[in-house]
């Protein structure tokens, strides 16, 4: 039933200046059903694990909050009561695609399920697992520390569709409504990760929809239904199941047809007016987003990205570079708030985080389940400590690379020698040249770039391997650049490996829908990108880098990993969106493996020396990304003080960033 639409605007030379907003999936409102037979009639607090506590309360239509033991009286995370927290919906999505820059939609909706029944919620121990059978067993994490906690229910809603006959006369005009029920099961598990976190889970079962066939005339149900309210009122019932049937309707033949899965999960909680939000990664515009809506997909950050008039040229030659201030290299599925509450989602699908509202939060994630963790801590750095000590944190720098400037430059072996001999006259103390240009450079439409095959290119290096023993006898180091695209070098005079053919040959390049490999347009040229899911392209790549750091060079960056296409074939036949987002976190990992093992591997007086350690920097990462790499980098900004793309943008980035994790930057 749902489609996957994907288009390309690569090539389009003129475009809109001013791109509309992508049409979004709105916040989802819902009620919330009891079923008092099985729920406590009051109030009732449920052990999960050894330090957290889920308090359930029936008062005001029933809602759930979540405290540390530590600090019963104060909630982690709550829902809002009488109103659904899990909703589930049927959409087709599009993305447009250009360059690195993405815009997904939300497009036409099948089926919203935005009501919730709750009918258990059940303590697991340990000792259930091996002498009763639960549905809900298949979803228990590995190494749960019981007691772990299940809540079941249904999530279900009624869509309408109308149709309109245009008979030949016009007075004859009639409209019909048609009502379709959905419903699934969902399950909802809470369990402890460690003392300071708590896990949780969404699952949402096969939507189950039912079509109703009309069996009496209009003015009959038109009665039945008035005469059903008339009833209820007399009763003086007004809750929310559902009337007594009559003979008529029972014999109404329901069907169900078989539909997709669900492909839209939205978790919803309650929020403060006055709390405020930071996180989401590396973000330029904003530090606190509430009354936001925060897109975590990585990107292209956009050149402007809402200041003008740059954003409009940028616009207007290449659809969406200009960005906005949603966009951005590094997003993080994460954030904390001043109420000292923080909450991150695992895996890899594209999320939203609404903020607009003043009293909730929702997060609607692209598929059908999802995971994340609730966070304890009572000061920002606390939570900061629990964040990292799962997605992991960069080793220390070494003393060389913050012992002097980083000089980046270009121009080859002459006109770095040059700038050298000026250094030393004014006594600048220099720890390292980063010299983009090493594999050569190439004169495109555009300008200047460089051929994407990573290795120096002698002609303009002439004396290579001379001038880092030079620099290094200054204790000055030579730091590089590459990227996992390669493109192909048939015009490039000096070739010694060529290194898009060789990946062509291993099968290590991402595939088109035909199976050959996927050509991505990047302004002047097109490139391959590396498929980081194949076993075998680490190990290719890492003698790459071997060559590379033999030659004396100790650090590089290591650039890109935002744009791999979302219609791209992967070896691992994941789902590219959510490959798309994990791509620069596996770019990040081949590096620091690589690093790493040479660390262990390097022998002699080396193998103690700090002066020798390698170091390579990001541009591009998503939440586990500070686990693998050493040190970020903002990406480009304007020169300039204005808010969304300059100095000012660089420092917001900075701050946001390092609230999310990316501690060395």
């Amino acid at each position: 039933m749902t489609t996957l639409k994907i288009t390309k605007k690569h090539h389009k030379h003129f475009n809109n200046p001013f791109p509309a907003n992508p049409k979004t999936l709105p916040l989802i409102y819902g009620t919330l059903i009891l079923n008092f037979q099985k729920l406590p009639s009051s109030h009732q607090i449920y052990t999960i694990g050894k330090d957290f506590q889920l308090s359930w309360s029936s008062k005001d239509g029933g809602f759930l909050s979540i405290s540390h033991k530590s600090e019963p009286a104060r909630s982690l995370w709550s829902t809002i009561p009488r109103e659904a927290f899990i909703s589930a919906a049927i959409a087709e999505t599009e993305v447009e695609e250009s360059r690195g820059s993405f815009l997904i939609k939300d497009k036409h909706v099948h089926f919203v399920c935005n009501h919730q029944t709750i009918e258990e919620i059940n303590i697991i121990n340990q000792s259930d697992i091996t002498t009763s059978s639960h549905d809900q067993d298949q979803f228990l994490p590995k190494n749960s520390q019981f007691p772990v906690l299940m809540i079941t229910g249904k999530v279900y809603g009624v869509n309408k569709t109308k149709k309109v006959r245009f008979p030949r006369r016009k007075e004859l005009m009639e409209s019909s409504e048609k009502e379709t029920s959905t419903s699934a099961r969902y399950w909802l598990l809470f369990d402890q990760k460690n003392c300071n976190q708590l896990g949780f889970q969404v699952r949402i079962g096969k939507p189950d929809l039912q079509l109703p066939q009309r069996v009496s005339p209009r003015s009959y149900r038109s009665f039945s239904l008035k005469f059903g309210r008339i009833r209820r009122r007399r009763a003086g019932w007004f809750g929310f199941l559902s009337r007594k049937k009559t003979v008529a309707e029972e014999n109404v033949v329901m069907k169900s047809a078989g539909v997709s899965d669900f492909n839209r999960i939205c978790l919803t909680y309650a929020s403060e007016r006055n709390e405020r939000f930071f996180g989401f990664g590396e973000q330029f515009s904003h530090l606190d987003f509430k009354g936001k809506r925060v897109p975590i997909f990585v990107q292209e950050q956009g050149i402007g990205r809402g200041d003008q008039p740059i954003t409009f040229a940028a616009n207007l030659v290449s659809y969406r570079a200009g960005g906005d201030w949603s966009t951005t290299y590094a997003p993080s599925p994460f954030y904390m708030t001043s109420k000292m509450r923080s909450l991150y989602l695992e895996g890899y699908d594209y999320s939203v985080f609404d903020l607009t509202r003043d009293d909730r939060i929702q997060i609607q994630l692209h598929g059908n389940s999802f995971e994340g963790r609730i966070l304890h801590g009572n000061s920002p750095c606390e939570l900061i400590e629990h964040l990292t000590e799962s997605i992991g944190r960069p080793p220390p720098l070494p003393e060389w690379i913050i012992s002097g400037a980083v000089v980046g430059m270009q121009g080859g072996t002459d006109t770095v020698r040059s700038i050298w001999n000026e250094m030393q006259r004014y006594d600048v103390p220099v720890s390292a040249f980063w010299l983009q240009d090493w594999v050569g450079q190439r004169e495109t439409v555009i300008g200047s770039q460089l051929w994407w095959n990573w290795e120096a290119d002698e002609t303009r290096y002439s004396g290579w391997q001379q001038l880092i023993r030079d620099l290094n006898m200054k204790h000055i180091k030579v730091m590089t650049y590459c990227n996992p695209c390669l493109a192909p070098m048939d015009k490039k005079p000096n070739i010694r490996r060529h290194h898009f053919e060789e990946a062509k040959k291993l099968d290590i390049l991402v595939k088109d829908k035909n199976g050959e490999p996927y050509m991505v347009p990047n302004t002047a040229f097109d490139v391959g990108m590396l498929d980081l899911t194949h076993p075998h392209t680490a190990n290719w790549f890492k003698q790459i880098l071997q060559e590379m750091v033999d030659d004396g060079v100790r650090g590089w960056m290591a650039d890109f990993g935002e744009g791999l296409p979302v219609d791209a074939c992967l070896y691992s036949g994941e789902d590219p969106i959510a490959a798309h987002n994990r791509y620069p976190e596996l770019w990040a990992k081949l590096n620091r493996e690589f690093v790493d093992e040479w660390r262990s591997t390097h022998v002699g007086q080396e193998r103690e020396d700090p002066e020798e350690t390698l170091v390579f920097f990001m541009r591009a990462g998503y939440r586990d990304t500070p686990k693998w790499a050493m040190l970020f980098w903002e990406g480009d900004q304007m020169v300039s003080w204005q808010k969304n793309d300059g100095i000012k943008s660089a420092v917001v980035g900075l701050l946001s960033g390092g609230l999310s994790g990316y501690a060395l930057n």
